[in-house]
C-alpha cells in the first residue's frame, strides 16, 4: 500500500474543475493507475481526500491505492507544471506498527448516511429495509453515525477532559455534482480528533479500504497522525 499526496493549484481553472466536481476528481484519480492496476483486494482499496488549509490558501489531494500512483496528468491540468512535485510514501511501515491501545489523532472525511427502514407510500421489504440512503444533517446525528461504526472499525472515540468524545465534526456539506446525466446528492461531513486502536486487524482495514459511504467520490479515507497529548507515540 502507498500513500501519497499531491497540491492543487487553485488558480488555474483545471484545479477548479477537479475541485468542484467529485466526478471529475475520481477519474482523475484513477487515470493516475493503468488499466490493469490493482483497484481493490482484500489489502486495500483506491481511497482519496481533498484537504484545504485553514486559510482555504492551499488544496492537497491524499491518495491511498495498494500500487504506486503517476500524477503528471493531474500537475499538468491543476498544479504547478514547472515544479512538477508530489509525495508517495511507502504505507506498510506505518501498517505494521499498528497495535491495540495506540492513541491517534485522526482526519476522516465522511458521507454519514443510514438506508432507510420505511418510506411513505411505499413497501416494507422483508428484510425490513426499503433501501433508500438518507445523509445525516444535524452534529449530533452525524458524531453518532462515527461513534456507532468506530467498534467495527478496531478503534473508539476518546474523550476529551469535558468526558465528552474528542473530536470534532465541521466542512459539513450538502454537495451536488453532475454524473453523466444524473445529479449525485451527498451530504459530507469531516471528523478530526483523537481514538484509541481496539482491534489492529480491524483498524489497520479501516486505514487500506476506508469507512462509510461514496468512497469513490472522496469519502471514507481515514488518516492518522501522533497524538501530541499522548507522550508514548
Amino acid at each position: 500500500m502507498f500513500i501519497s499526496r499531491i497540491p492543487l493549484n487553485k488558480a488555474r481553472y483545471g484545479a477548479r474543475q477537479l475541485i468542484g466536481s467529485p466526478y471529475k476528481l475520481h477519474a482523475a484519480v484513477e487515470c493516475a493507475f493503468p488499466p490493469d492496476a490493482v483497484r481493490n483486494n482484500d489489502e486495500g482499496r483506491i481511497l482519496w481526500r481533498l484537504d484545504t488549509s485553514v486559510n482555504d490558501s492551499a488544496v492537497w489531494l491524499y491518495v491511498v491505492s495498494p500500487e504506486k500512483p503517476d500524477f503528471m496528468h493531474i500537475v499538468e491540468q491543476a498544479g504547478w507544471p514547472m515544479h512538477a512535485e508530489w509525495e508517495t510514501k511507502n504505507y506498510e511501515p506505518l501498517l505494521e506498527r499498528i497495535a491495540k491501545g495506540q492513541q491517534w489523532h485522526f482526519k476522516l472525511r465522511a458521507n454519514p448516511a443510514r438506508k432507510a427502514k420505511e418510506d411513505k407510500g411505499r413497501r416494507r421489504r422483508s428484510d425490513g429495509i426499503v433501501g433508500k440512503v438518507h445523509g445525516h444533517i444535524t452534529v449530533d446525528q452525524q458524531l453518532q453515525w462515527l461513534i456507532d461504526r468506530s467498534a467495527s472499525h478496531g478503534f473508539t472515540i476518546l474523550n476529551d477532559q469535558n468526558d465528552q468524545p474528542d473530536v470534532v465534526v465541521k466542512e459539513r456539506h450538502k454537495e451536488n455534482f453532475k454524473r453523466a446525466d444524473a445529479t449525485v446528492t451527498l451530504v459530507t461531513a469531516v471528523f478530526e480528533g483523537r481514538l484509541e486502536v481496539t482491534d489492529a486487524e480491524l483498524f489497520r482495514k479501516a486505514l487500506c479500504q476506508g469507512v462509510g459511504r461514496a468512497k469513490g467520490f472522496g469519502c471514507g479515507l481515514l488518516t492518522i497522525a501522533p497524538d501530541l497529548n499522548n507522550k508514548a507515540e
